[in-house]
């Protein structure tokens, strides 16, 4: 449909409309004397499947609903993510402090040593020691390589920024259709003669359900593309014996809006007479039977509990006609009831144990769906999700914002929903501090998408305007790979946080040991810019690469979704960090000062002391790349990225403190290996210490924080 419309005439007319609603079954259209009735109203973008009708235009480009949405879009501002409003702080804050401190080194040290050159050599030291440089690398690295490793699961990125939020969703707002269910009619019940079969027991009754399944056949199209009708087909296919009786086509009635239903007349040969089959909506097919109120309400029950189930149910019947001359409606005919076939869009198996990992991670699971309530909260239960409350479309309607804040803590299942009330739904958790990751796929999806923490799109099934608002797009409609999208964005800020935090423990010492001289002026000068690059050769791949590819932490879904109000640069998290950067460049200095006081010469104590930081670096390393695991565990699991950049530093400090050309270049002496002793000696204290902190922080609290 190029166009939005008003119907002025229709005849079998069947619109596919998932482009706006997502709803995957076509809508049946007709002329309404209510011109605001969505049957009697077209709309551009749609497809029409079936039928012919006439229609007068009433809106084109931007002002059709296409277009209304489009527009909308445009006032939806995405906010930056916490992380990136954070680091911007940081980085400014440790500019400032940088440049002050530059300065003043260089003032320090050419007041207490005269030497202009090496006090601007000094400041440009202590420049590169204060500014963490790697900040904007690593988040970039992470960014990027968390985008590769997604899509590895189905999910394209298209916002990085999304990767870090993922780590700390709290609700996930999926689709039914195609999302948590597999998006195809599958016959799933019969009743027959007053007994229900379930699918499981279809393939050892197949002489009592082949005639009910026949006469739906027969009334179905050939080729068609209806799900039910395709699920009736694969059916017949799998149950009835007679596959290759062939079938003519006579006459049909097709559905229309006074009578629910499809009567279809074949003949399996000339000499055969017609059968008449007819498949519909169970009222309009208990007319057709001409049941009375007693036979009626007896089937209704059989309906309902079908219904009840969760499925969408069709009532058949058949009659033969032996003259030629066939009667205007098919309410002429004798028919006689045959049953009723249960259809549902089964679960999809990975996603009960999905939606498992989900409530141990904390993470509430928000179902929304087109269903009735009945259907929905089956759906739910199916699907594993314990129903806390249910809410309509009609009712979210008539609520205010502050009203549906209030209500929507206790709601996990949405039904009869339109998705344009999706927005609302996300503002509301957003209003009441939940990290929302929502599904969509829809055009009228492309707003809520917008406005949420994470907007999701499929990849499949999805419009282009929906993948386009969405920060992540699902290459299989699959609701499990949202739940390994969530586990990899919660190990990708884990080690983020873990990469950060040594980047900051690592500049202590550097810092330190590059403002010393400058206030001592009788010590040896220890670091120079070159010692400082060098020392940044090793922080740089590291904290890029050896703590990106970092396996999980244990139960990493195991664990309440980080607080939304905590800041990625937490206190706690950053006094650890200066706590181990001091206890570095305590180390260091103790070394350092052994070895002046050992009698060693100025080019000895710098490269022992020079050294000692380089091992406590790689020590530094290896212990913070786990908040749970040891060492030992870090290095059995042969991180081959960590192990090849320390085996590299480690064979590079060999070359630079034993070839004499290299010694030059770094102005230092060799002094003999046993005076590394002590160098060796601190690491391995500082990596006790450590591990002895680890191991009762991890004692001292749950092993795993288990969702309430």
């Amino acid at each position: 449909m190029p166009a939005d419309a008003i119907l002025l005439e229709a005849l079998n007319l069947t619109v596919d409309e998932a482009l706006l609603t997502g709803e995957s079954l076509p809508a049946m259209k007709s002329v309404q004397t209510d011109s605001m009735h969505p049957n009697g109203l077209m709309f551009s973008g749609t497809l029409v499947v079936q039928g012919q009708g006439l229609a007068k235009v009433t809106a084109t480009g931007i002002h059709t609903q296409f277009g209304k949405i489009g527009r909308s879009l445009l006032t939806i501002e995405q906010e930056e993510t916490r992380l990136q409003k954070e680091m911007k702080v940081q980085i400014r804050n440790l500019f400032v402090i940088g440049a002050i401190v530059s300065v003043g080194v260089v003032a320090a040290f050419y007041i207490t040593r005269g030497n202009f050159i090496q006090a601007l050599l000094n400041g440009l030291s202590s420049a590169m020691a204060v500014l963490p440089e790697e900040f904007p690398v690593v988040l970039t690295v992470f960014m990027a390589l968390g985008a590769w490793r997604l899509s590895k699961k189905n999910v394209l990125t298209r916002k990085p920024s999304a990767i870090e939020t993922l780590g700390s969703a709290t609700v996930l707002c999926s689709d039914k259709t195609g999302t948590i269910t597999q998006n195809k009619m599958e016959m799933a019940a019969l009743y027959v003669g007053d007994r229900h079969y379930d699918k499981n027991s279809f393939a050892n009754h197949q002489n009592e359900l082949s005639d009910i399944i026949t006469s739906a056949l027969l009334a179905s199209q050939a080729n068609t593309i209806d799900p039910m009708e395709k699920a009736i087909t694969q059916a017949y296919l799998s149950l009835v014996d007679n596959k290759d009786a062939q079938y003519l086509l006579i006459k049909e009635y097709p559905l229309s809006k006074e009578l629910l239903a499809i009567t279809r007349i074949t003949q399996a040969g000339t000499d055969a007479p017609c059968l008449v089959s007819c498949k519909g909506a169970p009222e309009a097919v208990f007319s057709l039977c001409k049941m009375d109120e007693a036979e009626t309400s007896i089937q209704m029950k059989a309906v309902m509990q079908l219904a009840e189930k969760g499925y969408r149910v069709l009532g058949v019947a058949k009659a033969v006609c032996e003259s030629q001359n066939l009667p205007v409606s098919p309410s002429d005919f004798n028919f006689g009831f045959q049953g009723l076939i249960g259809f549902e869009d089964p679960i999809r198996l990975e996603v009960p144990q999905a939606i498992k990992e989900c409530k141990e991670a904390g993470i509430q699971v928000i179902m929304i769906t087109g269903d009735f309530p009945s259907t929905a909260h089956c759906i739910a239960e199916q699907a594993g999700i314990e129903v806390k409350g249910i809410l309509t479309g009609s009712e979210l309607s008539d609520m205010s914002d502050q009203e549906l804040r209030q209500r929507i803590a206790n709601i996990n299942v949405f039904a009869r929903v339109v998705p344009e009330q999706k927005l609302r739904i996300v503002a509301a958790l957003k209003a009441n501090n939940e990290v929302v990751a929502m599904t969509g796929d829809g055009v009228n999806d492309a707003p809520a998408l917008k406005a949420a923490d994470i907007g999701i799109a499929m990849g499949g099934k999805g419009t282009d305007v929906a993948r386009e608002a969405a920060s992540l797009v699902l290459l299989d409609d699959n609701f499990a790979s949202i739940v390994a999208a969530i586990r990899s964005g919660r190990k990708i800020f884990d080690n983020l946080q873990k990469a950060m935090s040594y980047i900051v423990a690592i500049h202590i010492p550097i810092v330190g040991l590059a403002l010393l001289p400058a206030f001592f002026p009788l010590l040896p000068l220890l670091l120079m810019p070159l010692h400082i690059v060098f020392m940044e050769l090793i922080i740089d791949p590291v904290c890029s690469i050896a703590f990106e590819t970092e396996q999980e932490e244990k139960g990493i879904m195991r664990r309440l979704p980080r607080n939304p109000n905590e800041k990625f640069f937490g206190s706690r998290s950053l006094l650890y960090s200066l706590f181990q950067g001091l206890l570095l460049l305590l180390m260091v200095l103790l070394v350092y000062f052994l070895s002046i006081h050992e009698g060693h010469s100025e080019g000895e104590v710098r490269a022992i002391a020079f050294s000692s930081l380089i091992i406590g670096n790689v020590i530094l390393i290896l212990t913070s790349l786990s908040k749970t695991k040891s060492v030992l565990a870090v290095i059995l699991e042969k991180n081959v990225s960590v192990l090849l950049i320390l085996i590299t530093a480690m064979l590079m400090l060999l070359l630079i403190i034993s070839v004499p050309s290299l010694q030059q270049l770094f102005s230092f002496q060799f002094p003999g290996y046993r005076h590394f002793i002590s160098a060796l000696t601190g690491a391995l204290a500082i990596l006790i210490a450590l591990e002895i902190i680890k191991y009762f922080k991890n004692r001292g609290k749950a092993k795993f924080k288990p969702a309430p």
